[in-house]
């Protein structure tokens, strides 16, 4: 068994682990006092509201409901008059801390893992502290500031066990980053958010030993860091304990260390360039400033967020992103707001088609409730997948990743073993189809899945054209399979 060293140069050595690049389906939950307001108003998109309106923008109408201690504190913000009309200008954030841990105790984790499973996930991550600072887990190392700022209840640890009791992998998120108990500023833009990493040695030490704690105490398949990490901390040693600890873990791309200056006290234009910077790699997420966010430490996976490659990428990734707009439970979504089940099907697709995986984010409510809306659209992903998961899990790349029909359908390919799948987003109109620029042995054998024998296929010019089965029910996608 390979031993790694704290070293740069050893923590590259690291492979991929093999049940992240076969797994393909992750769900992320967002899950603490935020979701007691449980509100953000109805922006937008990440990326095409920092590309319209800016990041200033972003941070003023934040449609992450999770973010709410940050937005309830920006002046004309509509969080802010929410908060103001809903529980009085005066009350504290600190006050959701009891009210989830009061609603929390209804809370049943084998019910969420039964359902992860049921939609055909293969791993979990949960979000152990986000930037309110609260703990979800009842650590050793208490918040000096706020001691009692955690969850009455073992949440990681009792999802962790429900989680595995299912067969699934588990993972936990942890915001390094951003820590607002220890260092309280205002965020209204990108250049904000970076110089509020907390570089003091306190919050370096605090957050070394909260990640060691869970690393130790629950062995987490995915450490799966957000906005940095202090620049002070000893990141490689963190992530040389972490892969000696559990070989088969795997690592984000979140653990940038940058050593910036204090809240307020950039010069204009530096400003203006580490806004520039961030906007560029959010609204660009292939670009090399993007792919370079990790401080040329060490990751195993990118993380774009809403948003997905254009193309096959040689480095694993993971699209994440919410079912709506936010991650944390927002009550003001829409169904409008929220993906359809048909374009989850396409998007999981789409993702896995260039070497992605999709770890997709359900928010609770305060007593565990996961929203009817998002439960919907899991059991639909989860029943097509029972049907055509063996298109998505376990397989790679092709040499393209896209394709279209001779009706203008999109295509997106996998392939295993030696079979080739194409998957085609939508139902077609008909039962003659038509695959452009695909070719096959004359000696394969094309089925579609969900039926077990094969169905005639011909050679028309460069095109691949099969006759579809009438009794093909109404489905997101249809999913081929070509051998050899």
């Amino acid at each position: 068994m390979q031993t790694y060293q704290p070293t740069p140069a050893s923590l590259k050595l690291h492979p991929v682990p093999g049940w992240f690049d076969d797994a393909k389906l992750g769900i992320f939950i967002h899950w603490g006092p935020y979701s007691v307001p449980g509100w953000a108003p109805r922006t937008g998109n990440l990326r095409e509201v920092v590309a319209q309106h800016g990041d200033a923008h972003w941070f003023t109408h934040n449609p992450y409901a999770e973010w709410y201690c940050q937005a309830m504190q920006i002046d004309g913000s509509p969080t802010q008059r929410y908060h103001a009309e809903t529980y009085g200008a005066h009350t504290p954030y600190a006050a959701f801390g009891p009210q989830f841990n009061a609603a929390a105790r209804k809370w049943d984790p084998l019910l969420w893992a039964d359902l992860f499973r049921r939609s055909g996930a293969r791993y979990v991550v949960m979000v152990a502290k986000h930037h309110d600072g609260f703990l979800m887990w009842p650590s050793a190392t208490r918040n000096p500031y706020r001691p009692d700022w955690r969850a009455e209840r073992d949440c990681v640890g009792e999802l962790t066990a429900a989680v595995r009791a299912n067969k699934l992998q588990m993972g936990l998120y942890y915001s390094g980053g951003l820590d607002f108990t220890f260092k309280d500023v205002v965020i209204r833009d990108f250049a904000d958010m970076l110089t509020a990493i907390p570089n003091d040695p306190a919050y370096t030490a605090y957050a070394d030993a909260h990640w060691r704690e869970l690393i130790e105490r629950y062995a987490p398949a995915v450490l799966w860091n957000d906005i940095g990490y202090p620049a002070s901390a000893d990141l490689p040693a963190l992530l040389a304990y972490y892969y000696n600890t559990v070989p088969h873990g795997a690592v984000n791309d979140r653990f940038t260390q940058a050593n910036l200056p204090g809240f307020g006290n950039l010069p204009g234009l530096a400003r203006k360039l580490i806004r520039w910077i961030v906007r560029r790699a959010l609204t660009h997420p292939h670009s090399l400033i993007a792919r370079l966010q990790t401080g040329g430490i060490h990751c195993d996976f990118r993380t774009p967020e809403y948003a997905t490659y254009a193309k096959i990428t040689a480095q694993k990734w993971e699209a994440t992103r919410g079912m709506g707009r936010s991650f944390g439970y927002n009550r003001n979504e829409q169904p409008d707001d929220l993906i359809s089940a048909q374009d989850l099907v396409h998007l999981l697709a789409d993702v896995v088609s260039k070497n992605g995986n999709l770890l997709l984010n359900v928010g609770p409510m305060a007593d565990g409730t996961i929203p009817p809306a998002q439960v919907e659209r899991l059991e639909k992903l989860g029943a097509w997948l029972k049907i055509n998961g063996e298109a998505i899990f376990g397989t790679r790349p092709w040499d393209r990743a896209e394709g279209k029909t001779d009706a203008g359908l999109p295509v997106r390919f996998t392939q295993k073993d030696n079979a080739l799948y194409a998957i085609i987003l939508g139902k077609p109109r008909s039962d003659q189809l038509e695959i452009h620029a695909l070719s096959a042995p004359e000696t394969a054998s094309v089925y579609v899945l969900g039926y077990n024998a094969p169905f005639a296929w011909q050679r028309r010019g460069s095109a691949l054209a099969l006759t579809l089965p009438r009794t093909l029910p109404a489905t997101p996608a249809v999913a081929l399979k070509i051998v050899p």
